[in-house]
């Protein structure tokens, strides 16, 4: 497709303004972490590294962290194996229903957090009488991060077809022999992008972690928005977010030159 110069000029402003209304706003908060003014008066009257000190030096944070990478480990765990066998049973298999089933299993992504929190809520404390905690979060996040491992995987699984399984069962290997030297290692990047994807949607969640985590559990994005408005933290603040942005960037990435060099196989 030939575009006259007019309209890549105007393609080309288009791009850079969307970029600039995503990443200005980044940079601005890299930016104050370093800001020496606590007031993060602009421009910076000077840098200095005694945010991120103080951010190390916290407890608080620390232990926030370590809770946010336990939920989203667990969280993933539970993706990975519910959306694989789930991914599995769609794909391979034919029974009544199936589109049904599928579009349930990507339903509660596409739900606002704050109506899936409040069911979890409800279901946890009036069905099941279970007391809130981090296994409460486990679950909740689970419930969103199966949706990104299923797609993963439901679309390597269309991609790869049966034909090298079958040769396998052709030359004797059984079920399990064939899943572990044939379809495992063709699927093995989706899964890693797809358990990617799933630890940083659970490290980032907020509104159903507000449902599901009962009292002395608090994770990083918590502990962010506790402190956020308060004079004291707010430097503090901005380091923890600066640090997430480089940090997530790391999954994202390594998920998409997965995903991206799958598909060229």
């Amino acid at each position: 497709m030939n575009l006259s110069r007019p309209a890549r000029v105007l393609l080309g402003v288009a791009l850079v303004l969307g970029l600039g209304v995503i990443y200005v706003p980044l940079a601005v908060v890299v930016l104050n972490s370093f800001n020496a003014d606590k007031t993060f008066g602009w421009p910076p009257s000077g840098l200095t590294f005694q945010w991120w000190r103080s951010a190390w030096d916290s407890s608080g944070l620390r232990d926030a962290l370590w809770t946010s990478v336990q939920a989203g480990l667990g969280a993933t765990v539970v993706a990975l194996v519910l959306g694989t066998m789930a991914a599995f049973a769609v794909q391979r298999y034919r029974f009544f229903g199936k589109n049904t089933v599928s579009l349930l299993i990507v339903l509660p992504i596409a739900l606002p957090g704050i109506v899936t929190g409040i069911a979890l809520s409800n279901t946890f404390h009036t069905v099941l009488g279970v007391p809130l905690g981090l296994l409460t979060v486990i679950v909740g996040h689970a419930t969103f991060c199966v949706v990104t491992v299923y797609n993963n995987v439901l679309a390597r699984l269309r991609r790869m077809g049966l034909g090298l399984e079958e040769a396998s069962a052709d030359l004797g290997a059984d079920t399990f022999t064939t899943f572990r030297l044939v379809t495992f290692p063709m699927m093995r990047s989706a899964l890693l992008a797809g358990g990617l994807l799933a630890f940083a949607l659970s490290f980032d969640e907020i509104i159903v972690t507000t449902f599901t985590s009962g009292a002395g559990v608090k994770t990083l994005p918590i502990w962010i928005f506790e402190n956020l408005f308060r004079p004291n933290q707010a430097p503090v603040v901005n380091v923890v977010a600066a640090a997430l942005i480089v940090v997530s960037v790391v999954p994202i990435y390594l998920a998409q030159r997965l995903s991206g060099e799958a598909s060229t196989h």
